[in-house]
């Protein structure tokens, strides 16, 4: 496709040149619709370019058809790889109708997906300031924005303890005569800022992530600093003097930590920074003019840990069940969540998770006192080089309580001077979570005063990591559980070397058979631990198959479910047997085991959606461990050429008796496309057949939550100690927040529950895409947000609730921008509309 504009001719007169322009511009437009005609894109392309170059004025007229060519023609560009032109075509359609808001919103689909974040966002941000009622705009910014603006960023700005502290460090460290500053990992810019207010002459400021650079170059000129800090949209491990920076500065502010204190490249940062960027620190002893000296605020850190008991981590990092709705999980199919680092294995990933412990769902339980696990000097070069290199340190910490071992919890003592320091310990009231590393593959979690938990601490690739957990009775002399690593050396407790030593060479039995590991997302875990999901499903499931079975058949199932419920052996055994098996397709998104508990309800060919090789391996030896050949269980993307057609017949001829459909994402939000997915899977359906669920209920109620505000805004400029911050970074505020526990969440209920909306997926007629509910008020206060959760009909008996506390999905809820006031025996009316598996929910005034 030529990309070149059409040339002016020459030597042609006014009037004879603009018949001519006519003539071309008809031909253009009759070409352009023969091509669409027979789904030549890409020249209908070309033809309306040309037409929309010498006839602008037709642009209202073909706008829309030219659009419907521009997107076909760039998913053909796409599926081709030729991002080049595919690009190019949106440059020339957005040079043409630079303010439609429908090419900007679909150039940022095709930047999001080529992962071109940043840019993405521009585009979806575009589209929404020039409509700001286009959903799908909306959405996908949204969703972008929760990605580059994260929402740690909200949080820790309304921090105003931590800001003053900050402040106050910085200050004095200024006033002692550092007067060049670098701020590294800068994000909004405060702590420049607050370098620059103390009186440094020279404050330069880094930051890698594009999003946030110009989020702080507009904070920064808001705040007139923009003369006095020097904003660099670079990684600080890329600055060079005098490229960037004219020469060494005598003090680094930064807080590139996460709840593991090392997760965010600190280490390395710091290192680079005392070699190259940093002017050298001053001897022991030394005086003079701190201006001739490097100094890094902070100065240093103490790790401290905690062993605890909590049900809550427990269930989203260990299988609890070896028997789930009837199906067996061997011993040979060990499940790990990601989070689990093993010392002979090479992980990228974070060694481990992060929670608010104090806001943790049925709380935890203290196992030993709180333990000092590491120290770090950020001001001593050498210190911190040979921190990635030392031996781990090996620790053994006494049991103080009985309970079940299930995680080691650990937070930090951020030391910025000899004056001023912060914790992010649970027992403080603070915008950090604290690291979570689960403990796993113990042969017994159960633990008591006498014993003590022992673990090896490193930091190794600039991670905190924790290995070879242990437990040790050394009361009775003995090891009582012991984590599956390669490492045999057990850990010196002062006088109990000895013991130590012998109990090392102690012969550890091994496990018969070939083991498949099999790591699994968290969530997916929770939900393997959610009983009441799976038998719902497998007694729905039942009640579908035996309604599709001859009479006689379904008599005799009938009876065993009337004498021994739906649960009995006999029933399953007597499931249909006809000559022609029920055909069952899960498309479940990850790790589902519901095919395999199809299969052992008669004669069914079930039909697995899992991906990875590693969890199909999982599941043929889990259905072998269920007495039915691995070969029943068919994995149906194997046999699926185009991944997202999913959604098709089992064979020419046949149709499926169940399809189960992921409706609800962990997260707490309708799937995407899910009604779309619906209105297929109905067409696919045997008569009689079924989707699951059937039906689901979305309810919400009225409730004020400081911390629902907090954490979606930045509350003003108190906060921020006077600087205007919020204006910028709140237009990246998002109006739903995901991943709540409504269990824990700290708030007061305005209202009871009230049913929202209906989404049906075998009756859709009874669906409506705008309603609105009445919600009455039964306490005085401020409405904040409006939490919201499903109840998922298998059938319109057998429910599931996405809030019970055996739910793996978390809950969301939508964050009014402006709280309201309301009395007792108030109605608020709530507009509640469903868009493409969107759902706005409003209140009218």
């Amino acid at each position: 496709m030529s990309s070149s504009r059409p040339r002016p001719r020459r030597g042609a007169g006014g009037g004879s040149g603009a018949a001519g322009r006519d003539e071309l511009v008809s031909r253009s437009l009759q070409s352009a619709e023969h091509c669409l005609g027979s789904q030549d894109f890409g020249t209908a392309y070309a033809h309306y370019l040309l037409v929309l170059s010498l006839a602008p004025e037709l642009k209202d007229d073909v706008k829309e058809t030219f659009q419907y060519t521009l997107f076909q023609w760039a998913e053909e560009l796409d599926a081709l790889n030729r991002i080049q032109d595919l690009l190019g075509c949106y440059e020339h359609a957005l040079e043409l109708f630079p303010d439609d808001e429908v090419i900007c919103n679909s150039m940022g689909e095709h930047l999001f997906r080529m992962g071109f974040r940043d840019e993405a966002a521009g585009y979806f941000h575009k589209a929404v300031k020039l409509n700001p009622d286009f959903s799908d705009a909306k959405e996908n910014f949204y969703r972008v924005a929760n990605w580059l603006v994260e929402r740690w960023h909200f949080i820790m700005l309304n921090d105003s303890k931590r800001n003053m502290i900050y402040n106050a460090a910085i200050q004095k460290a200024v006033c002692l005569g550092s007067k060049s500053v670098l701020d590294i990992g800068a994000g909004t810019g405060i702590l420049s800022m607050f370098a620059k207010k103390a009186g440094a002459q020279s404050v330069y400021a880094c930051e890698l992530s594009k999003t946030m650079y110009e989020l702080a170059c507009d904070v920064v000129a808001a705040n007139k600093m923009e003369a006095g800090i020097k904003l660099l949209h670079m990684k600080s491990l890329d600055i060079e003097i005098p490229k960037h920076i004219p020469e060494r500065v005598s003090l680094v502010v930064t807080e590139t930590v996460d709840a593991g204190l090392f997760g965010e490249g600190i280490v390395e940062s710091l290192i680079h920074a005392w070699e190259h960027l940093l002017l050298q620190p001053k001897a022991k002893g030394q005086s003079g003019n701190c201006e001739k000296y490097g100094k890094v605020i902070p100065a240093s850190a103490v790790l401290f840990g905690m062993a605890v008991e909590c049900a809550e981590i427990r269930r989203h990092h260990r299988v609890c069940s070896k028997d789930i709705a009837g199906v067996h999980l061997p011993t040979n199919v060990k499940f790990q969540s990601p989070a689990y680092s093993s010392v002979d294995t090479e992980e990228t990933v974070e060694p481990y998770t992060t929670e608010k412990m104090s806001r943790v769902p049925g709380g935890f339980l203290a196992l030993t006192e709180c333990f000092e696990m590491m120290k770090v000097d950020f001001n001593n070069l050498q210190e911190l080089k040979n921190l990635a290199t030392r031996k781990p340190d090996k620790l053994g910490i006494p049991v103080i309580k009985e309970g079940i071992l299930d995680a080691i919890v650990v937070w930090f003592v951020l030391q910025l001077d000899d004056e001023h320091s912060l914790s992010t310990s649970p027992s403080e009231e603070t915008c950090w979570e604290q690291a979570v590393y689960p403990v796993q593959e113990l042969t017994d979690y159960r633990v008591k005063p006498g014993y003590h938990v022992t673990m090896e601490v490193s930091c190794q690739d600039c991670y905190l990591r924790i290995q070879s957990i242990s437990v040790l009775d050394l009361e009775h002399k003995m090891e009582v559980s012991k984590s599956c690593t390669k490492d045999e050396d057990l850990l010196s407790l002062g006088n109990e070397a000895e013991l130590c030593s012998a109990l090392a060479n102690l012969q550890t039995s091994k496990s018969d058979g070939v083991e498949q590991t099999c790591v699994l997302e968290s969530t997916e875990i929770a939900l393997l631990n959610n009983i009441p999901y799976h038998e719902g499903f497998k007694m729905a499931m039942r009640r579908v198959l035996s309604s599709l079975t001859p009479e006689k058949l379904c008599q005799v199932m009938d009876v065993h479910c009337e004498d021994d419920g739906m649960n009995s052996e006999a029933a399953q055994n007597n499931t249909v047997q006809s000559s022609e098996p029920s055909y069952v397709l899960d498309v479940s998104e990850g790790f589902s085991i519901l095919p395999i508990i199809a299969g052992t309800l008669g004669k069914v060919k079930p039909y697995s959606s899992v991906e990875k090789d590693q969890h199909r391996i999982a599941l043929d030896l889990i259905s072998e461990a269920s007495h039915f050949p691995k070969e029943t269980l068919e994995f149906w993307l194997r046999h699926v050429e185009d991944e997202s057609a999913v959604l098709q017949r089992p064979k020419s001829d046949k149709l499926w008796s169940i399809i189960i459909l992921d409706v609800i994402e962990p997260s707490g939000l309708i799937q995407q496309e899910i009604m779309e997915k619906a209105a297929i899977s109905r067409c696919l359906l045997q008569p009689g057949g079924k989707i699951f669920p059937q039906y689901v209920l979305m309810f919400g109620m009225l409730v004020e939550s400081q911390m629902l505000v907090e954490e979606s805004a930045v509350q003003g400029t108190e906060r921020t100690l006077g600087l205007n911050i919020a204006p910028f970074i709140n237009q990246f505020q998002v109006p739903i927040r995901v991943f709540l526990d409504l269990s824990s969440l700290p708030c007061i209920h305005l209202s009871k529950p009230v049913e929202l909306l209906r989404l049906d997926f075998m009756t859709p007629y009874l669906n409506t895409s705008n309603r609105e509910v009445k919600v009455h008020v039964c306490k005085a206060g401020q409405v904040t947000a409006i939490p919201f959760w499903y109840h998922m009909y298998l059938d319109d008996e057998i429910r599931l609730d996405t809030s019970s506390e055996a739910s793996h999905w978390k809950q969301a809820a939508v964050v009014l921008e402006n709280p309201i006031q309301v009395e007792v025996g108030e109605e608020l009316v709530l507009s509640v509309q469903h868009h493409k598996s969107n759902v706005s929910i409003t209140v009218k005034q």
